[in-house]
């Protein structure tokens, strides 16, 4: 029998050096070999308007946040998804990649809106601390025998919560909940997507919030969730 051939993985990173995104990627990159990926990695989203080889790429795993795409490179990476490739990544690499463009909204299926401070505004360092909060991670009941949460528990994180803007073509696997607080204005707690997939043409994709930096994708459930998204995203 001829020899089957590997898949293949397009790692694109870049963006905020705050969410570590060479260190972030590196770190799953053993994961994709063990699993059979041959993988490409690229620091830019030049690679996305290559229409010929991104109708090859099985899987495109993104950490690329506050930057900008250019109209031909997002229409080349939305057409590898509408044609069956899967889309996969964390925290602001995807849910925050490209402000500039409605289109990648849409189709990412949620937008970073902010992460709350833990004390009022005066008494804040202007560090990334700042928002670093206590909070919990809430597996959908529904959703618990999905296989990217199947056997996880609620659990706790230190570090940025996210607060997205989102929809209902979602389906959302976990949440997380923003407090009411003295010194912010909200008037009742607020219910935010942390893990979603998303179906898009042929393809799929997977964004889980929790992701900020090394430590926060060293937790157990947290890498749990994104390896198995990643497979679970992919052709």
């Amino acid at each position: 029998m001829p020899a089957t051939e590997n898949k293949r993985a397009l790692v694109v990173r870049g963006g905020w050096d705050g969410h570590q995104p060479v260190e972030a990627t590196d770190s799953f990159l053993p994961f994709l070999k063990e699993h059979g990926y041959d993988v490409r990695v690229e620091d830019a989203t030049a690679v996305y308007a290559d229409a010929g080889y991104m109708a090859t790429v099985d899987l495109i795993v993104q950490t690329n946040t506050m930057n900008t795409i250019e109209r031909d490179e997002l229409h080349g990476l939305i057409a590898a998804v509408e044609q069956g490739a899967g889309m996969a990544g964390w925290h602001g690499g995807i849910a925050d990649s490209y402000r500039n463009s409605s289109d990648y909204l849409q189709f990412i299926g949620g937008q970073f809106a902010t992460h709350p401070t833990r004390a009022p505004r005066e008494e804040l360092k202007g560090e990334a601390a700042d928002c670093f909060t206590h909070y919990t991670v809430n597996i959908v009941p529904e959703q618990a025998d999905h296989p990217i949460v199947k056997g996880i528990e609620d659990f706790d994180l230190h570090t940025e919560q996210y607060w997205v803007l989102s929809d209902e073509l979602n389906d959302v696997l976990a949440t997380t909940t923003i407090p009411v607080t003295p010194y912010h204005p909200w008037h009742r707690p607020i219910t935010c997507p942390a893990v979603w997939t998303r179906e898009w043409g042929q393809g799929r994709i997977f964004v889980a919030t929790p992701g900020h930096d090394m430590g926060v994708l060293a937790d157990r459930n947290v890498r749990t969730i994104i390896e198995r998204g990643i497979l679970w995203a992919s052709r």
